[in-house]
């Protein structure tokens, strides 16, 4: 078995030479070895992309939770998140599915490619995620219903061929002030100032977007994958970002100074300072040649960034 996969169990399927055969040919031939149960688990687990799951799951419960507070209908709330939850679940495993073969040259460790997981399984699943998310949200407001199929169609579109091109950044900004929306409509609780999560949601997209694709962009390139971030590079990407946080916060701190949104300014200024200050802090500490590893750490730095700017805008506005 090949060392440099982690130890979730066997390769279900390991290219072996066939007996006789001379090397000049290079034919392989198949052998097939039974899975174990720990194995299936194991690979579905990864399949899910527990951690970008588990992100949007907190980012929609944090929306969901303040479009109410304090009066909170607990089984509304659960079926708004379980619900996105299974569509989150969806995208990331029929994602891996349409992957597959550019995985296979640049990513042997994910669960298909693997064998973890056979390609077949992991469609099932994703469509079987769909129907689940759909019958969660048939006794919720139908409008929360139309925006989590705007958003699916815009993560599987992007999965099944839009993510190797710029229009993949496009549609990626689109989906991401749908969160927000969709928590607040499932709520019950719609409010005009969620026009204004559109441009300034979209903003934090397009940077949300850029610093995942970070520590991919080398083998994107190499794949030929015109994303936004390998047009852009490295260096370009990590500026880019910067820059759209700094514009999101320029953004929101203009609305609330020209009176297009009310807010609260002892909560608002302390947010537009940590989204300042974390700027220069992971300006600081991070560099476009570092490693993959460290260009992980300032994703979910980001995210956090981006998170803490837009909730603590939407607390300054609803508290």
């Amino acid at each position: 078995m090949r060392k440099d996969f982690p130890a979730c169990g066997p390769l279900s399927f390991l290219p072996i030479p066939s007996k006789g055969m001379g090397p000049q040919k290079g034919r392989f031939m198949e052998t097939v070895k039974k899975r174990r149960p720990v194995d299936l688990l194991c690979g579905f687990f990864l399949l899910c992309h527990p951690g970008p799951v588990l992100l949007h799951t907190i980012a929609v419960s944090m929306f969901a939770l303040l479009a109410v507070w304090p009066h909170v209908y607990w089984s509304t709330l659960v079926l708004v998140i379980t619900a996105h939850i299974a569509m989150q679940l969806s995208i990331a495993v029929i994602n891996d599915d349409c992957d597959r073969r550019r995985d296979a040259l640049s990513k042997k460790t994910k669960p298909i490619v693997r064998g973890l997981v056979r390609p077949q399984e992991a469609l099932i699943a994703g469509i079987f995620l769909m129907l689940i998310m759909v019958l969660l949200l048939l006794p919720l407001n139908p409008l929360a219903l139309v925006i989590s199929l705007l958003y699916l169609a815009c993560g599987q579109g992007y999965n099944l061929g839009l993510k190797v091109t710029p229009l993949g950044d496009i549609v990626f900004a689109l989906a991401i002030p749908l969160i927000p929306l969709y928590a607040f409509v499932g709520m019950g609780h719609f409010v005009p100032f969620l026009f204004w999560l559109v441009p300034v949601g979209a903003l934090l997209g397009v940077v949300l977007h850029l610093a995942n694709a970070l520590p991919d962009i080398e083998e994107d390139a190499e794949s030929h994958a015109r994303t936004l971030a390998v047009v852009l590079g490295v260096r370009g990407s990590f500026i880019a970002c910067s820059l759209l946080i700094l514009l999101a916060t320029t953004l929101i701190g203009v609305l609330a100074i020209r009176g297009l949104v009310s807010t609260d300014p002892l909560l608002l200024v302390p947010t537009l300072i940590f989204a300042c200050l974390a700027l220069v802090a992971l300006s600081a500490l991070f560099d476009p040649q570092e490693s993959r590893q460290s260009r992980k750490i300032y994703f979910y730095l980001v995210v956090l960034t981006c998170l803490v700017l837009a909730g603590g805008w939407l607390v300054s506005i609803l508290i």
